[in-house]
């Protein structure tokens, strides 16, 4: 007679009546794994609220208030407000109805308000409205790093960076309408995998434009600096260095949230390129705010950064 299977303690399983008597059997692996799903994804959540949060209150500390009328800090602050709000209702999600143990194991959400539904939906437009601030954000500053080159070449990668922009934008919106429409009538969200898939391509498509953009001026511009011998940078300049600092990190997080089995790692694309961005413009602007003796003539990329003065014109201007 074959001898029983020893007791596992850890793998033993347990009984949970729904309202109408049926009977759920989880198991406690399966349990762990919801708690450590939430567990993992708040963290997550509250380290990219507190980034957001804190830069947020630093790029309005330290811009001073001539500067505070420029389109690139006012887009860069919406984005890091939009960006504080969703993901505190993502955190609000975690801590609400929605995931409580017996509403998630019998899918009965009997019991969550409309007010959470609400918070649900706000947070696919907030996502969308801040793809749509970043984009633009981006586009801005193109066309500064992009103010010296030949009209041609200057109006092909407008298109482009519009096109392209405009691209991610448009997967984004179709993505948040579908979800929103998924989140009210409770049904599975198997069905929009594929869409969420083209949506993370296109927004990572989007961020390896812009970052090929960058790098490239960035090299251009560095070569003729050694060629003029030339030590001092100028906004443009700062702009290509934190251009490709800011964005070669969320493109590498881009492409490895496809092969890293971590929650949610696609929102950490969008927090991380809307930190960086005001710290190209607050660098930027302080050194303006240096070089404004130079010439009586202000340039394209000091009005975008709003450095309320005069700036000299730079190496490849």
């Amino acid at each position: 007679m074959a001898d029983n299977p020893p007791f596992d303690p850890f793998s033993q399983s347990f009984t949970i009546l729904t309202g109408d008597g049926t009977a759920i059997n989880i198991t406690i692996p399966e349990l762990d794994a919801f708690i450590l799903y939430s567990v993992q994804i708040s963290i997550n959540y509250a380290a990219q609220l507190g980034a957001s949060l804190i830069f947020l209150i630093v790029l309005l500390l330290l811009t001073k208030p001539d500067k505070r009328k420029s389109p690139i800090f006012i887009i860069n602050s919406i984005a890091l407000l939009l960006n504080v709000l969703r993901h505190l209702l993502q955190c609000l999600y975690f801590t609400g109805p929605f995931s409580e143990t017996y509403a998630y194991f019998s899918v009965d959400y009997s019991r969550v308000t409309r007010s959470d539904y609400a918070n649900q939906v706000a947070i696919t437009v907030l996502t969308w409205l801040l793809l749509v601030c970043v984009e633009l954000s981006l586009v801005l500053q193109v066309r500064v790093v992009c103010i010296t080159v030949l009209d041609f070449y200057k109006r092909i990668i407008y298109v482009l960076s519009i096109c392209i922009g405009g691209l991610a934008i448009a997967f984004r919106l179709a993505l948040c309408i579908e979800n929103s429409k998924y989140i009210l009538s409770l049904k599975s969200q198997f069905a929009l995998e594929w869409l969420a898939s083209a949506t993370n391509i296109t927004t990572s498509i989007s961020i390896c434009w812009f970052c090929l953009v960058f790098v490239i001026k960035l090299g251009y511009a560095m070569r003729q600096r050694k060629k003029l011998n030339v030590g001092s940078y100028g906004p443009m300049q700062i702009i290509f260095i934190m251009g490709c600092q800011t964005l070669v990190i969320p493109a590498i997080f881009s492409i490895i949230q496809y092969f890293v089995p971590l929650p949610s790692m696609d929102s950490n694309v969008l927090t991380l390129v809307t930190i960086f961005l005001p710290l190209s413009s607050l660098w930027a602007s302080s050194s303006v705010g240096n070089r404004r003796q130079l010439t009586p003539q202000p340039q394209l990329g000091d009005k975008l950064l709003g450095s309320g003065g005069t700036a000299g014109p730079l190496l490849d201007d």
